[in-house]
């Protein structure tokens, strides 16, 4: 299987500007760029996903480099409904900083900022050596401006095709950059690229698109949907990505491995077929967590994940380490232990039980459990020496309902 055949079976493939590009991909060494705006100081799953194309791109001998978008970040891209808040210079400029490093130490590609070449010129040049390329109607034309008309769209925004595309174009004359990938909600700025190189420069590149990444309802994995997974593992530690890719809906999960994993096709098709057979054993999911832990944090970050997620299954919290702990019970409602209490009034001090006879009937089904041990004495004295590491107090009502307590 070629390069261009797996990319295709990986449904990593959209939208093609041209039918040479699959010889050229299978047959060339191509230059090629990805681009993100610096939104937030790290990237999130849904860049990952973009950025793996480029890492498969770069195994098959093409080179990648990542651009940041210093310059087109200070104007947003234009949204399907609204225009974007602009954020402030200052947070761009630190957003881009942490995008650069994170890029370099994750992906390891060549990073640049188009900054670089957009901050020195001045308006006149800008009109005179670029936007004279760009024909109005064509422009109107593109899916993403046309569906903001109705409720209107800033110059400022409808200018962010041509920073865009001149981004490919000073690429392709500076460091021979010949392809541009991106995902699909990008084809309209991707393709007035590719146009203006050729009447500017009279040369042929190339790009394509791949298909947004959904979640099972429908919705982009994506910080703008507010569900982003942060690849800062303090920002989203491994094991709040283990626990969501471990809940992947089965609807979705042979996508996600083919999207999300370097495992051969065969190897795929083997865990999807032991899967379908006992799929209560979770043995794709348990897969996918795995494949993208160990790529972006390595096996120990992914061992960590995973002894949180059987120890909190098992009930053996007594076992977990003060960050594992933290880690594991970050979102989890929390409050500071001032003094110790017998486990009636520490129930409903904390807010854990509506009252004494909730906290009793709690205690008298057997549903209270103080750091994994069931506690059934309505004496019982929450003490310091109980705590783990001298420090949590980890309470879990009934099933599933956990509170953390800090002395």
């Amino acid at each position: 299987m070629n390069i261009f055949e797996e990319l295709k079976w990986r449904g990593l493939i959209k939208d093609i500007t041209s039918p040479e590009l699959e010889e050229k991909l299978n047959n060339e060494k191509l230059t090629f760029y990805i681009g993100t705006d610096p939104t937030a100081e790290s990237m999130h799953i849904g860049h990952y996903s973009s950025f793996l194309i480029a890492k498969r791109l770069a195994k098959a001998g093409h080179k990648p480099i990542l651009l940041i978008g210093g310059a087109t970040g200070r104007i947003g891209d234009p949204r399907p409904t609204t225009e974007r808040e602009m954020k402030s210079i200052e947070e761009i400029e630190k957003n881009t900083l942490g995008l650069k490093e994170q890029a370099e130490k994750i992906f390891g590609f060549e990073v640049v900022n188009n900054y670089d070449w957009i901050k020195d010129i001045h308006t006149i040049d800008f009109l005179r050596d670029y936007g004279k390329y760009f024909n109005i109607n064509y422009m109107l034309d593109k899916d993403i401006i046309r569906r903001r008309l109705e409720t209107g769209i800033t110059f400022t925004e409808f200018s962010y095709m041509i920073l865009q595309s001149l981004d490919f174009l000073k690429l392709h004359e500076g460091k021979g950059v010949n392809l541009q990938v991106a995902g699909s909600d990008q084809w309209g700025n991707i393709t007035a690229g590719v146009d203006l190189i050729r009447k500017k420069t009279g040369d042929s590149v190339y790009a394509f698109t791949m298909p947004l990444v959904l979640d099972a309802t429908g919705k982009k994995i994506g910080k703008s949907e507010g569900n982003a997974l942060w690849l800062d593992k303090n920002k989203t530690s491994s094991y709040e990505l283990y626990q969501y890719f471990i809940n992947t809906d089965d609807s979705k999960i042979e996508e996600y491995l083919k999207i999300f994993t370097f495992l051969a096709p065969e190897e795929i098709i083997q865990i999807m077929e032991k899967h379908k057979k006992e799929p209560h054993l979770r043995l794709a999911q348990k897969t996918l967590a795995r494949e993208i832990i160990v790529d972006l944090h390595g096996k120990e970050e992914y061992d960590k994940a995973l002894k949180i997620s059987e120890s909190l299954f098992s009930g053996n919290i007594k076992e977990l380490t003060e960050s594992e702990i933290e880690d594991g019970f970050k979102d989890v409602p929390n409050f500071k232990i001032e003094e110790e209490l017998n486990i009636i009034d520490f129930l409903v001090n904390y807010q854990i039980c509506s009252s004494k006879r909730e906290a009793r009937e709690f205690l008298n089904a057997g549903s209270i459990y103080i750091n994994g041990d069931k506690i059934t004495d309505s004496e019982f004295i929450i003490t310091k020496e109980l705590a783990i590491e001298s420090k949590f107090i980890i309470l879990r009502r009934g099933k599933k309902k956990y509170y953390m307590g800090v002395f």
